[in-house]
């Protein structure tokens, strides 16, 4: 399936794009890398490519720090931005399909704070959502998630410490049935489980299914 790569218009200057498209498409889902690494990451190419084998079209890309190579991430306002440009770039390439929004820890909560402030996205797939700081469990981020009424599905590693487990389940339980929790047993940040050595690639494939899945019945 050839991809193509572009740059789109983020507020803060062009960051680079791509887009994937398999040939029977039912929703188009726009995908954020995390903080420490862009969008060419062995995870996020193996989430994406694998949920295109699942009827899904992606478009993942690098936010404005990424694309300079800074190592700081971009302050919210600057993300959420560039947020409002790919997901703009995504709907006008998706043929009249549902357009999601997704990302991985800190593009997550980034594309989360942009659905509460009005981006359209028709749903919320969380691929590790920083719920807290691991030093500071107590000082939650969802605030925001009250204003959102779209679907959410929250993948999280039972051992993730940016998401204790005591702390997520009040945060998902005040959401109600927007929220949705799906568990990968002794998953850490990264999904990573002690004893069972993975490439990131094949990491990022795995929760593909579930995505999915969540996707397809929320149409």
């Amino acid at each position: 399936m050839p991809e193509e790569r572009f740059r789109v218009d983020a507020g803060k200057g062009e960051v680079s794009a791509a887009y994937d498209r398999p040939a029977k498409s039912f929703a188009t889902v726009v995908v954020a890398h995390g903080a420490g690494v862009g969008m060419d990451h062995p995870f996020m190419v193996g989430f994406t490519r694998a949920i295109n084998e699942h009827g899904v079209a992606t478009l993942r890309f690098n936010f404005p720090y990424m694309e300079a190579k800074r190592r700081s991430p971009d302050s919210a306002p600057v993300a959420i931005a560039a947020w409002r440009g790919v997901f703009e770039a995504a709907v006008e390439r998706a043929k009249r399909e549902p357009v999601w929004a997704s990302g991985k820890s800190f593009g997550g909560r980034m594309a989360s704070m942009a659905v509460a402030e009005g981006m359209p996205a028709d749903g919320l797939v969380f691929l590790g959502y920083p719920l807290h700081a691991p030093a500071t469990p107590d000082k939650i981020r969802a605030e925001h998630l009250a204003d959102i009424k779209v679907p959410m599905l929250f993948i999280e590693g039972t051992q993730d410490p940016f998401a204790r487990q005591d702390r997520l389940a009040p945060v998902l339980k005040s959401l109600g049935r927007r929220a949705t929790l799906h568990e990968i047993e002794g998953g850490d940040h990264s999904f990573n489980v002690r004893g069972d050595r993975r490439d990131a690639r094949d990491v990022g494939a795995s929760l593909a299914p579930v995505a999915a899945e969540f996707i397809r019945k929320h149409i």
